[in-house]
């Protein structure tokens, strides 16, 4: 090959190469954290083995230590919520006193928040968002109010005794008091919050050891009071927007609740003789309609429910007895099982990414 032409030939071989690195640029996605699943594994009380599990649904990969491997630590002390809000993705780790947050693209962690009042932790339960502000229950007897941009605590808002699962209506934040740490002595309040003022509004009486809380489309707070799991079984409670106070005492028993579209999922897990069951309530008709309203005889011991709208899908987290790593199911919404993926130690909450 003359000169002349091995000049041409190489210039080709660069052209060619620079369209090709423009090109994976400008077309490729970086984005780790699309087109999958983000799993919270709960892990087990102090032992330090909280995981976050990601299933690819491109190729029905699971990788049950996507945490460490994005940070090189491990995650803590009982993940206990996850919540995305914006472009962030929020991990709350109730035993370690911390929240994570992460990248919601990429995975990459944005900042290690240390919920301690002094050196105390104050145990953060779960996590809810309102106008670029997010509301972290804590077990000290607080809700913390966090700034998403800031990503620092502002301020912290008594409420009740061990206050746990929380909801948004409208400019109200309702949060269930468990006293859960003072058993046999537990709350029976929920605490309502006004979030314009941030201050606490007053308490409502709905039974004993309330927990799961959910606003449903009617307007109306439905809460489970879940009893002492022994001779004061769990009932669900209806609490007026208007009024703030229970109108309505349902002899339903539930573990939690969970949204779907205009309707209810209502979860039972009996503790004491492992029945378990997904019952559909129907608020508009003010009862259940189903009350198997889906097969989950290949689960082990139900976890949560939670519900998919924009794919149509239910999602069932199995602990498998809490001390095997878990799976997660995946219903079609008439109730039949597509597919199932194995996490990690007791997957509690779900992110559709």
């Amino acid at each position: 090959m003359n000169l002349i032409k091995y000049l041409f030939v190489f210039t080709l071989i660069l052209l060619a190469t620079a369209c090709k690195k423009d090109k994976k640029l400008t077309g490729e996605s970086t984005d780790e954290l699309a087109n999958g699943i983000l799993v919270l594994n709960e892990g087990l009380f102090q032992l330090n083995n909280a995981s976050l599990s990601w299933i690819s649904n491109l190729n029905g990969s699971v990788d049950n230590d996507f945490f460490t491997k994005k940070t090189g630590r491990l995650l803590g002390d009982t993940g206990n919520d996850l919540k995305k809000y914006g472009g962030k993705i929020y991990i709350v780790v109730n035993v370690s006193s911390t929240i994570e947050v992460l990248n919601a693209k990429t995975g990459e962690s944005i900042k290690h928040i240390s919920m301690h009042n002094g050196t105390v932790g104050k145990q953060p339960r779960t996590i809810a968002f309102h106008q670029g502000q997010a509301y972290v229950s804590c077990f000290d007897g607080y809700v913390d109010v966090l700034d998403t941009t800031s990503l620092e605590i502002s301020q912290r808002i008594k409420v009740g005794s061990n206050p746990d699962q929380m909801a948004v209506a409208g400019n109200q934040l309702f949060v269930s008091n468990t006293g859960g740490l003072n058993s046999p002595v537990m709350d029976s309040t929920v605490s309502i919050i006004d979030l314009n003022t941030k201050t606490e509004l007053q308490k409502i009486v709905v039974g004993l050891n309330p927990g799961s809380i959910q606003v449903a489309e009617n307007g109306f707070v439905y809460v489970i009071a879940r009893g002492n799991y022994g001779n004061v079984p769990s009932r669900m409670r209806r609490i007026s927007t208007v009024s703030l106070q229970v109108d309505k005492q349902y002899n339903i028993q539930a573990s939690s609740i969970t949204k779907y579209g205009g309707k209810l999922l209502l979860s039972t897990f009996n503790y004491g003789t492992n029945s378990q069951g997904v019952a559909l309530f129907d608020p508009a008709l003010d009862s259940v309609t189903n009350q198997n309203f889906i097969d989950i005889h290949q689960v082990q011991t139900l976890y949560n429910v939670q519900y998919d709208a924009n794919q149509n899908l239910i999602y069932v987290l199995d602990a498998k007895g809490y001390t095997n790593t878990g799976y997660v199911y995946i219903y079609a919404a008439t109730g039949a099982l597509l597919n199932s993926y194995h996490v990690g130690l007791n997957p509690n909450s779900i992110l559709i990414l």
